[in-house]
């Protein structure tokens, strides 16, 4: 094992934040983790693992649950995808297999989650790169812009023997995650400062792969009946959640024709998805329609941002906001 290795693994033993999911070797629990680790950052991860592992606590409880439930658990994380990804896997498998390949195979697993779990629920020699380590790798070995690919492989090859794969995995994702910081990184404390080659000039390494998303204009259209809001089962990035009406400006007319109402504007929301920036105008109106209570299904970040921007409409049919809100 080389110097730099015995260093990071040092660091990580004194150093490894306390996570609820640390040390875990449920393949499950691991699972639910990583899955949620794809697109939320740590500390908004842990509220939302916990309150799924409550409910959820197995493979079979999942798999008993219908999607709707599953859903609703999972509101507030945000990317819905993820939960319904986890949701078709449990009807697929009776217990998470344990090899890389075989994970790969299931739905919503890519080469990073699929490694995580083989790696640290069953101890495959397998190299788990993720966004943190393809920083702390591109800097200690002073690449620009790596191919997938090629840092795969290098990661692999890294892999030291005689060492829990898991355990390594996951040195180099905390050492990424609290010190090889994307910006400002945090160099003086870094254990491998003395073997960094990319010291001193880490806005390089790696060269940025990103451009500021385009903001796109939307209008959501809250339409308060007599038992409560109109909602319509949403489709693509929020398929199988509710919301109220989502469409672009233009379609203002129709839509108002459509429900035999003229709206007001409410306000304004800002939300920002992966790729797209949305900028929502809020427009809200009484309608002649039934309703429901909107807090009874499963709503996308997004829509519940709307509502409440909406409050004061809602607050006329006795329609309150979340606890948390």
């Amino acid at each position: 094992m080389e110097a730099w290795q015995k260093a990071l693994l040092a660091w990580y033993r004194e150093n490894a934040r306390p996570l609820p999911w640390r040390g875990e070797k449920d393949p499950y629990w691991i699972l639910v983790s990583e899955v949620l680790l794809q697109q939320t950052r740590v500390e908004q991860a842990i509220p939302y693992y916990r309150r799924f592992l409550e409910r959820f606590p197995a493979l079979e409880a999942l798999r008993a649950a219908s999607l709707e439930e599953v859903l609703r658990v999972w509101q507030g994380a945000g990317y819905y995808r993820r939960a319904e990804h986890l949701h078709r896997l449990s009807q697929q498998v009776v217990a998470l297999p344990s090899s890389y390949r075989e994970l790969l195979r299931l739905p919503g697993l890519g080469p990073y989650t699929a490694a995580a779990v083989a790696s640290i629920a069953f101890g495959e020699r397998v190299a788990a790169v993720d966004g943190n380590v393809r920083r702390v790798l591109s800097r200690l070995f002073a690449r620009e812009s790596p191919k997938e690919k090629e840092l795969f492989a290098l990661a692999q090859g890294l892999l030291p023997e005689g060492v829990d794969p898991g355990v390594w995995n996951q040195a180099l994702m905390e050492l990424g995650a609290v010190v090889c910081l994307p910006k400002n990184p945090r160099c003086p404390e870094c254990p491998l400062a003395a073997f960094c080659r990319g010291k001193g000039d880490w806005g390089r390494y790696p060269l940025p792969r990103k451009r500021r998303a385009p903001e796109e204009r939307l209008v959501a259209l809250v339409l308060l009946g007599r038992k409560g809001v109109h909602l319509e089962r949403l489709q693509g990035r929020f398929q199988g959640l509710y919301g109220v009406p989502l469409f672009p400006p233009e379609e203002l007319p129709r839509r108002e024709a459509v429900f035999g109402v003229r709206s007001s504007s409410l306000g304004e929301v800002r939300h920002a998805l992966t790729h797209r920036r949305l900028l929502v105008e809020v427009r809200g109106a009484l309608w002649l329609g039934e309703g429901e209570d909107p807090w009874k299904r499963p709503l996308p970040k997004l829509m519940e941002k709307v509502l409440r921007k909406a409050l004061p409409l809602l607050a006329h049919a006795g329609v309150v906001p979340l606890p948390d809100a």
